[in-house]
């Protein structure tokens, strides 16, 4: 029992030594040896790696993307002297452990700011060059690019590279936002106002030539309506004049009747006539010899 307890106590601290010996670095991290403050070692292979205890110490850093997001947008003024409300977000990772460390003590906040202040001078310099048009439609990518490539220089010297930078959002401030729709309103309105002028006359204009078709196709149709009836009626007067010429007892005897019916619609109707008027004359008694008429009635 006396050999038990110092045995336990050389495992226990086999063990301690051991753990404090080894450490392991991921896939995603980069990892700096220290030995009593002194960088000795940059580790960027994954896996077990080996220390001596006590005498040295390890620290981690993320080797992925990191994103940098701004709190609130940036106001930046274009080639006009207008002002745009700017958000980006930026991707940077850590590309040179040593230099990471040296530069801002491997503090990632630190860095953030630093980059911070490189994009957004950079960037406000490249909409300032540009109009407003240009910065927010024609050439939004190429702001973009030469952003990036202007951070990245800087960000080399604190061991960081600039992956990406990307406009989040571009838009006129609140109060210029207000002036600026009213302008848009105002225009707008103006090219209605416009555009309702130019139907008005179009309108007029094919109102008219709708008029005057329609006095031309009335009036070609009344000269074919009269030319219709003018044949007709000339037809008519052959008709009759054959008529006449066949018979002309009978034609006379037919025509009085015409007049006596246009004459007498109704029975109150009177016409005062001295009775040995020619009207009446199918109406008297009429003798003579074979095959002449009696009173009419």
């Amino acid at each position: 029992m006396k050999f038990t307890m110092p045995v336990l106590a050389v495992v226990v601290a086999a063990i301690l030594v051991l753990s404090q010996s080894v450490f392991t670095v991921a896939q995603t991290q980069a990892a700096i040896l220290f030995q009593l403050g002194e960088v000795i070692e940059v580790i960027t292979d994954p896996g077990l790696h080996f220390k001596l205890p006590v005498v040295q110490n390890v620290k981690y850093f993320d080797r992925r993307n990191l994103t940098l997001d701004i709190p609130e947008p940036d106001r930046v003024t274009t080639s006009e002297k207008k002002p745009l409300l700017v958000e980006f977000v930026v991707l940077w990772r850590i590309n040179d452990v040593r230099r990471f460390y040296v530069s801002v003590q491997g503090d990632e906040e630190a860095a953030r700011r630093r980059l911070t202040q490189t994009v957004r001078a950079n960037m406000a310099e490249e909409f300032n060059k540009r109009t407003m048009h240009e910065a927010i439609s024609t050439q939004r990518n190429q702001i973009m690019s030469t952003t990036r490539q202007k951070a990245d220089s800087d960000a080399k010297s604190i061991g960081v590279e600039i992956v990406d930078v990307r406009l989040r959002r571009v838009e006129l401030p609140p109060d210029v936002l207000g002036p600026v729709y009213a302008r848009m309103e105002s225009e707008r309105r103006r090219v209605a106002n416009e555009l309702r002028s130019q139907g008005g006359a179009e309108s007029e204009k094919i109102r008219a030539d709708a008029d005057r078709q329609r006095e031309v196709v009335l009036a070609d149709a009344y000269r074919q309506a009269q030319k219709i009836k003018g044949d007709g009626d000339a037809k008519a007067a052959a008709v009759y004049s054959a008529a006449y010429g066949i018979n002309p007892e009978f034609y006379s005897f037919y025509r009085s009747l015409e007049a006596y019916r246009a004459t007498f619609r109704s029975r109150n109707d009177m016409m005062v006539l001295d009775p040995s008027s020619d009207f009446f004359r199918y109406f008297r008694q009429n003798t003579g010899r074979d095959g002449s008429r009696g009173a009419a009635k």
